[in-house]
């Protein structure tokens, strides 16, 4: 195999592609005979199954809906999850059926957002085992942000105002629970302040958004993270060499503990031999003396 790298595809050049300059495609590594498990397969934990019905915006019976745990680049970004623990391919009939109603459901509720031009909805999966459909809202205007690279520019965009974030939740919260289930998601409290203190919380407000994280983006988000292919062996490895070095400090610890009472003792066993001297010395004294006489 040559070792002169692809040529850079054409969408580099399309106005919707977030990046601009010198690009280089990466070198295509080789293929693993076994991929490793995902969340929610083999030994691995699943992150849906384990959540509470408090981490979500709406719940119902069978589906879940749950968002980022802080505003987003893009209006909204929602995750429509099934009770069961199934991969899409292994829903059954009923749920199935509920799927295609679920996902036109939420996307209507989204849209119905202001400032909302399209709703994306997408389905990868490399990172989790547990069914999870991904819907992310495009801003009205934003022709850029059309087509495939969306969910890469929602961790390029600034996040949006919380208060706003909070709100876009309740009203989409809200529309679901107009067909069933239960809403969670609560819009943000009016503050009611006097005039005098709106410039210092002006300033506060400020200097919150300065040190807030940054926002977590679709394609940094734990589900679609997959796992590299030693991911378990670094995990031994990590708890191996946790264990020796805990082991270590225990030993070296003890070691110090009992070099310290070694020293004790030393110095204890020193001043008894003075001691002991001493008096010796004081009873050969009084001894010749005796003799003398």
């Amino acid at each position: 195999m040559h070792d002169t790298p692809p040529a850079v595809p054409d969408f580099t050049q399309w106005p919707s592609f977030p990046f601009e300059g010198d690009l280089r495609v990466k070198q295509l590594e080789d293929p693993v005979p076994v991929e490793p498990p995902r969340k929610g397969e083999g030994h691995r934990e699943c992150t849906a199954c384990n959540a509470p019905d408090d981490a979500y915006i709406w719940v119902g019976e069978r589906w879940r809906v749950r968002a980022m745990d802080r505003p987003t680049g893009l209006p909204m970004v929602l995750i429509l999850e099934s009770r069961s623990h199934l991969d899409l391919g292994d829903l059954p009939n009923l749920l199935a059926a509920e799927l295609g109603v679920m996902t036109v459901r939420l996307e209507r509720a989204i849209r119905s957002l202001d400032g909302v031009a399209r709703v994306h909805v997408n389905r990868w999966g490399d990172g989790s085992a547990h069914l999870h459909m991904w819907f992310l809202a495009r801003p009205y205007g934003r022709l850029q942000l059309r087509g495939t690279f969306l969910s890469l520019w929602d961790s390029i965009l600034p996040p949006i105002s919380e208060s706003q974030w909070r709100e876009n939740l309740a009203m989409v919260a809200a529309w679901l629970a107009e067909f069933g289930g239960r809403p969670l998601a609560e819009p943000p409290r009016i503050q009611w302040q006097a005039p005098s203190s709106l410039s210092a919380q002006a300033s506060r407000e400020q200097e919150t958004a300065e040190q807030q994280e940054e926002p977590v983006s679709v394609i940094e988000s734990d589900e679609e993270t997959p796992v590299p292919a030693d991911d378990s062996d670094d995990v031994a490895d990590a708890e191996v060499t946790a264990d020796a070095t805990v082991t270590a400090d225990t030993e070296v610890t003890a070691d110090a503990d009992s070099a310290d009472a070694e020293d004790s003792n030393g110095d204890q066993e020193g001043a008894a031999p003075q001691h002991d001297d001493a008096t010796g010395e004081a009873t050969a004294s009084k001894a010749q003396t005796t003799s003398g006489r």
